[in-house]
């Protein structure tokens, strides 16, 4: 066997990135190489787990300090915005994230075509919502990784992506995408110009990205797929059902109050970590009741003190083995937190603030696998009655028993990593 090398470019966000890792391990365990192309801030996430990895500046270059300060600036200064329905963050939140994401992919230009010259990968797998000219124009197949909801790959018939609308809803699709549209314009604009000038030709109104000719693989199951208008071809793409990545043991602590009670797992990932209010709100009405919780604070640890018995904080938790052992999950929606529960059978209830965790939220609510919930908007009574529902409803039991059954038997790692080996190897 000739070893291939496999490069892998995710977001910098930590779902994105701790998939792409998942695929990666899978890679490697089946005697290839895999090496990480990342934005300079998450260079060490890659490196802790044992991979090789080389910085591309998404942005002008400043330290990781810096740079990490930055985005937890941008988040907590939408926080507001984080109280209006999915429709009404598109002229704010939305459009400044657009705006943040055309400017990456121009500044990657400018890094990606002697890193990928220094590495000469086989095959490039890419999660991301844009398009990187150099990446499709390197000369080796590429690959699309959709980690986020699966309407990131349009249909007529489906709710449009972001916008957390129910699938019967189509009148506020229309009205999702019309505003959609006539805000991401001159964005748009802009991103289609930067692909005239790398000899790309240009994308219609709304679309940032195109779908690989050569393999897309998305991570939503069976069991929770969109019914499509026009169906996508399983020779393009491909479900991975999930895609759970190997992170170290975690040992429940004991807990000084509650400790036989139902343990809850609660965490908004680490940029919804600022919205402290809301956490603190949650801690204080665990703090009476019979139940138990691990709830992430990310890096404001320092701003909760007199902790109730039944809560224990920290900021960061492997979720891979954290979940199995819980009983319940309050998140906010993001792909791996949304997958992870559905992979272990454990209920959720999803608290959205932004992007694809508003489509998420409706999902797992419509498909019967847990609740979507205001994220401010909720009464302890409505909140106490969804955890019990979580906790004792047959039906929601026996659907998250045979969904993550099905997901367990796919090993979406593995599948993706034969599906890229594959590929590689049909190359001449």
């Amino acid at each position: 066997m000739t070893q291939k090398t496999f490069a892998f470019f995710p977001e910098a966000a930590f779902g994105p990135a701790l998939n792409s890792v998942g695929i990666a391990q899978a890679v490697e365990r089946m005697g290839h190489k895999a090496v990480f192309l990342s934005d300079p801030g998450f260079v060490e996430v890659y490196e802790g787990y044992g991979f090789e990895a080389h910085p591309v500046a998404l942005s002008e270059p400043m330290p990781p300090e810096q740079m990490a300060k930055f985005w937890e600036d941008f988040i907590n200064s939408h926080i507001p915005n984080f109280r209006k329905a999915p429709i009404d963050q598109i002229d704010n939140y939305v459009k400044e994230c657009w705006e943040a994401i055309v400017d990456s992919a121009k500044w990657a230009q400018k890094d990606l075509p002697q890193v990928l010259a220094k590495i000469k990968p086989d095959v490039i797998s890419v999660d991301n919502v844009i398009l990187f000219p150099a990446i499709k124009q390197y000369g080796v197949p590429w690959v699309r990784i959709i980690s986020c909801s699966e309407n990131e790959i349009e249909d007529e018939s489906i709710p449009p992506h972001l916008s957390g609308m129910s699938v019967n809803d189509t009148e506020g699709h229309a009205a999702f995408r019309k505003k959609f549209s006539e805000v991401i314009k001159p964005i748009h604009d802009d991103f289609n110009e930067f692909l005239k000038e790398c000899g790309e030709d240009p994308y219609k109104l709304g679309e940032f990205f195109e779908a690989s000719p050569y393999l897309n693989l998305l991570l939503y199951p069976e069991q929770v797929k969109y019914e499509r208008k026009l169906p996508l071809d399983p020779k393009q793409f491909q479900y991975l059902e999930g895609c759970v990545r190997q992170d170290k043991d975690y040992e429940v602590p004991t807990f000084k109050k509650n400790n036989d009670g139902p343990l809850l797992y609660v965490s908004f990932g680490s940029l919804g970590a600022g919205d402290t209010d809301l956490l603190k709100r949650l801690i204080k009405l665990i703090c009476n009741t019979r139940y138990r919780a691990l709830v992430n604070v990310g890096d404001y640890e320092s701003e909760y003190s007199d902790l109730p018995d039944n809560v224990i904080i920290g900021s960061w938790f492997p979720q891979p083995s954290v979940i199995p052992q819980v009983d319940a999950v309050i998140h906010h929606g993001g792909n791996n937190s949304f997958t992870e529960c559905l992979y272990f059978g454990k209920p959720a209830i999803i608290m959205p603030y932004v992007w694809d965790g508003h489509d998420n939220a409706m999902r797992v609510q419509e498909t019967g696998h847990g609740f979507r919930s205001d994220r401010y908007d909720w009464t302890d009574e409505e909140l106490i009655a969804k955890i019990e529902a979580c906790l004792t409803d047959s039906d929601i039991a026996a659907r998250l028993k045979k969904t993550s059954a099905h997901m367990q038997s796919q090993n979406g790692q593995e599948k993706a990593a034969k599906l890229l080996v594959n590929l590689a190897e049909a190359q001449k």
